[in-house]
């Protein structure tokens, strides 16, 4: 990996001296099939790149990943490819003011997603391919200046075999055994894309009289492997994609400038989609083979509409450099929620956005890794890893307070502006600001300062003085920040104060929006009013921070959480709790008796995954060791009562079901899932389909009732990629010493699994259950995380050392064997270290947790 860096200096200098003018890139894909043996697959790339030199003369180089380069020739000049390029940069001497560099090189197809992804489906033996790029992959398809501040118009040509179709940014058709694409606009190289197999293929417009009387049309496609074609809802991705587009259509006042607009969902993706312009691509397991929840279709949605935002915000008008990511990814999860909610079905969006969204960002700004919104991106490998809760969910968050801030119409107008004013150039934070002051008449500087040029996040408690008659005398917000972080920032809240209704439940009776600056902020408007049973701060949630209660509303919350009539401010408190136990001032097993005694009346069946989510964390991570057998006993024998209590075939049903299985241990929990398998247990309504039998054998496969025979027969009545998929991660959970060595070896020694598989194998090796079977492996992971890291691609190495990090053994040792590793390894790169450091946190806060809970204060 050291050598494929490049860092921010290297590419403001290059984009000092050069501009690009154009590229043509030829490719021939026809080796992708056909039998090889054990020869390297490689593909030819042909690259034709012209561009200027502002100091005629100077030296620069180009960037290109590949095995081999049969030649380079420069302004017509034939250069030594032996001489000119390392493996990862071609050197151009003496460029001219004008140039013109042809690069032929043979490029390697890839196995872990990265630049030109080969896919075989075990179920037919076709072969698909498709490019992700970013941040700096296209490098391994074609030659290329690889940063996104040398955008430029690209031509694609593309032979491949007789019976598969090539799509690309562009239009394309098919003439004498050649794909041709339109020309783009100026684009980025991260975000141009070729696609290309048997794709099942299914086509859509959209039209629309714009604003002048002109009529815009725009094909619409959406593919999958054929596989999946049965499964393959394309009308539901049509109608989220058309209302996406009216909805940026009205809001933007620019049109979608890219054409066509095609949507691929492609098999071992890393990603949950990429906003390639006019070739969107997305992890296929958004085609569901089974049943699944209205959050799944949601979360679907979301992603949709995140790509198409991108389609403006980073595609139309791109970051300079990385430090600026934010630029592109904060605006597109906000949108994504914004459009979503007012667009779609999902007018409950908000509620996922703060229960699950900030949730990330909130664990990803409490780590010593935080970083501004506006980050300081030294090199490629800081950026691959900034693609983070800071730069997606918390910065979503921060123009959610923004546009409470300045006002809806202003924030929107700020962007409609941006866009005509820098349409295919770059940008940088002043540029968006400047806008923005423009439109709303607000201090966007210091807003920026406060609130996108610091890390960390605060925390908003309410202090309430009742008078004699038993009325609010006084209702104070109090901010504080943690010691590395002591920012105390401008918020814009509202407070919500709650009582129980004549119903039983707790409905909010007042509410006052304020602004909290500083340390202790006096709400005025609330006094007088009735006293509180609860009082919520950052009601409807406004702004970003941790959420904390007085002791009267914590009292409350335990007594009668499920009562608090709306979804939203329900949402808030269980956020608030999870971060109260997170921070070690709730112990675990409280968390685990509220979920047990509330879950089973939240509605949101977004939030009511996220709680089974949450209870499993605490469960693994946060109880004390001695309580853990009681806690997943009280959490199997509560999940089984709510999955025999749901609604037949409801969508409550299905979540506890899968969350039965996530908890199940006993002999007893165990026969209900071996029951349900084989036909002889019955819950009423549920449909047992492929998808939910996978998810009931994973704990049989773990606790050793499911052997190799029957995940083998498991896998013949689904052998497709999707079953292969379940059957690696099974086969890696059972408990035996000699299938973790086994899963440990194919992953840590050898290179030969894909990215996907390589995924399920590390999520089968660290089961909670078997912390003893993955103990000698502590050690060895110190051993081995720096060759891998410099053997192995980015994406593999950080699945590698995120994933078999010995979190599971939770001791001090551990803490200090990872301190150990720091101290001795201070030379080590630096995105490496990164993750150590991010992993040794979370085990830090488990301990503290773990002591609270121990103790029982909270």
């Amino acid at each position: 990996m050291p050598g494929e860096n490049l860092s921010r200096d290297e590419a403001q200098e290059r984009a000092a001296l050069l501009s690009v003018d154009g590229y043509e890139v030829s490719l021939d894909l026809r080796s992708a099939v056909g039998d090889r043996g054990d020869e390297p697959r490689t593909f030819r790339s042909v690259t034709t790149i012209r561009f200027r030199c502002a100091d005629p003369g100077a030296t620069s180089f180009a960037d290109l990943i590949a095995p081999s380069v049969t030649s380079v020739s420069l302004n017509g000049k034939d250069l030594d490819p032996r001489a000119v390029f390392d493996g990862t940069r071609i050197v151009l001497e003496d460029l001219a003011a004008e140039n013109e560099l042809v690069v032929d090189a043979q490029c390697a197809y890839s196995r872990t997603g990265e630049g030109m992804h080969r896919f075989v489906d075990p179920e037919d033996g076709e072969v698909y391919l498709y490019t992700q790029y970013e941040p700096a992959d296209s490098r391994r398809v074609f030659a290329t200046f690889e940063q996104p501040d040398l955008k430029a118009p690209f031509r694609f040509e593309v032979r491949a075999p007789e019976d598969w179709v090539v799509w690309s940014n562009g239009a394309g058709e098919r003439t004498d055994g050649v794909w041709r694409f339109a020309e783009t606009k100026p684009i980025s190289t991260y975000i141009t894309a070729v696609v290309a197999g048997p794709y099942h293929y299914v086509t859509d417009s959209y039209e629309r009289v714009l604003d002048d009387g002109t009529r815009l049309e725009i094909p619409l496609g959406a593919m999958c492997r054929k596989g999946l074609a049965p499964y393959f809802d394309s009308d539901d991705v049509f109608e989220i994609t058309k209302q996406g587009l009216d909805f940026f259509h009205d809001h933007f006042d620019y049109p979608y400038p890219f054409g066509k607009y095609d949507q691929a969902f492609v098999p071992e993706y890393n990603l949950g989609a990429m906003e390639n312009p006019g070739l969107v691509t997305f992890r296929e397991e958004f085609i569901f083979r089974g049943k699944v929840t209205r959050a799944s279709y949601e979360r679907r949605a979301n992603v949709i509409l995140h790509e198409m935002a991108h389609m403006w915000f980073g595609d139309l008008v791109t970051m300079v450099w990385w430090d600026d990511l934010w630029l592109k990814e904060s605006f597109a999860d906000f949108m994504g929620s914004f459009s979503m909610v007012e667009a779609t079905r999902f007018t409950n969006g908000w509620v996922t956005f703060a229960n699950n969204r900030k949730s990330w960002a909130y664990r990803a700004d409490q780590l010593p890794s935080t970083h501004p919104v506006t980050a300081d991106i030294r090199d490629l490998e800081d950026a691959k890893l900034n693609f983070d809760g800071i730069t997606y969910a918390k910065g979503a968050s921060v123009l959610k307070q923004l546009v409470a801030y300045v006002g809806r119409e202003a924030f929107l107008e700020g962007a409609r502006r941006y866009f005509k004013r820098n349409a295919y150039g770059n940008t940088r934070l002043g540029d968006l600001l400047s806008v923005l002051e423009e439109t709303s008449g607000r201090d966007m500087p210091a807003w920026s300062r406060a609130w996108l040029e610091t890390a960390g996040v605060n925390s908003l408690t309410p202090q309430v003085l009742l008078d004699p008659e038993g009325r609010i005398d006084e209702l104070a917000v109090v901010q504080e920040a943690a010691e590395s972080h002591p920012e105390l920032r401008p918020h814009r809240v509202a407070i919500g104060l709650y009582r129980r209704g004549g119903d039983g439940a707790l409905e909010r009776y007042a509410r006052a929006e304020a602004d909290v600056v500083g340390a202790r902020t006096v709400v005025a408007e609330l006094a007088g009013a009735e006293a509180p049973e609860l009082v919520l701060v950052n009601d409807d949630d406004l702004t970003y921070c941790k959420i904390r209660f007085d002791a009267g509303s914590l009292d409350t919350l335990r007594a009668a959480l499920g009562d608090i009539s709306d979804p939203l401010a329900r949402a808030l408190c269980w956020s608030a709790l999870w971060n109260l136990t997170r921070d070690a001032l709730l112990p675990a097993r409280d968390f685990v008796d509220l979920v047990l005694r509330f879950a089973g009346r939240e509605s949101d069946i977004g939030v009511l995954q996220m709680l089974h989510a949450w209870a499993n964390s605490a469960l693994t991570f946060y109880a004390a060791p001695e309580w853990r057998e009681t806690g997943g006993r009280l959490l199997a024998e509560g999940a089984l009562r709510e999955l025999r209590a749901a609604e037949p075939g409801s969508q409550h049903q299905l979540t506890w079901a899968r969350f039965f299985a996530a908890v199940a241990s006993s002999e007893t929990d165990l026969g209900v899932l071996q029951g349900l398998l084989a036909g002889t247990e019955k819950v009423d309504g549920l449909e047992v389909d492929q998808e939910l039998r996978w998810a009931f054998l994973e704990p049989l496969a773990t606790y050793g009732v499911a052997g190799e025979g029957i995940l083998a027969a498991e896998l013949a009545r689904d052998d497709t990629a999707s079953g292969k998929r379940h059957q690696v991660r099974c086969l890696a959970a059972r408990p035996s010493a000699a299938v973790k060595a086994q899963a440990w070896a194919s992953v840590v020694e050898s290179d030969v699994l894909s990215n996907a598989l390589v995924e399920a194998t590390i999520a089968g090796f660290a089961r909670p259950s078997q912390r003893e079977l993955a103990a000698p492996y502590a050690e060895r992971y110190f051993e081995v995380i720096e060759r891998v890291w410099a053997e192995r691609s980015i994406q593999i190495g950080m699945d590698v050392v995120r994933g078999l990090f010995p979190s599971l053994q939770d001791s001090p040792a551990t803490l200090e064997a990872t301190d150990a590793w720091l101290a001795a390894h201070e030379g080590a790169a630096p995105a490496l270290r990164r993750l150590v450091v991010e992993a040794r946190d979370d085990l830090a806060r488990a301990l503290r947790a773990q002591a609270c809970d121990a103790g029982g204060k909270g």
